[in-house]
């Protein structure tokens, strides 16, 4: 008879333990989305502002071939 107790006394120990941090657990921290300002770049009004870009300019020798005179 005693084994039963100490049995039942165990899995009900062992389900307390299994189920505390189900109900005993931290809350989840949620971010307030009002807070949050969104900042954006207009990438057009960004395009019509600029002016005098330094130009690099190249000779574009890609369909060159040697042998070619």
């Amino acid at each position: 008879m005693r084994a039963y107790h100490v049995i039942a006394v165990v899995a009900v120990l062992l389900v307390g333990l299994g189920v505390r941090p189900i109900f005993f657990a931290a809350p989840t921290a949620e971010a307030d989305s009002l807070s949050i300002k969104r900042v954006g770049v207009d990438a057009s009004q960004l395009r019509q502002n600029v002016e005098n870009l330094p130009v690099q300019k190249f000779r574009d020798m890609s369909l060159v071939f040697p042998g070619d005179d």
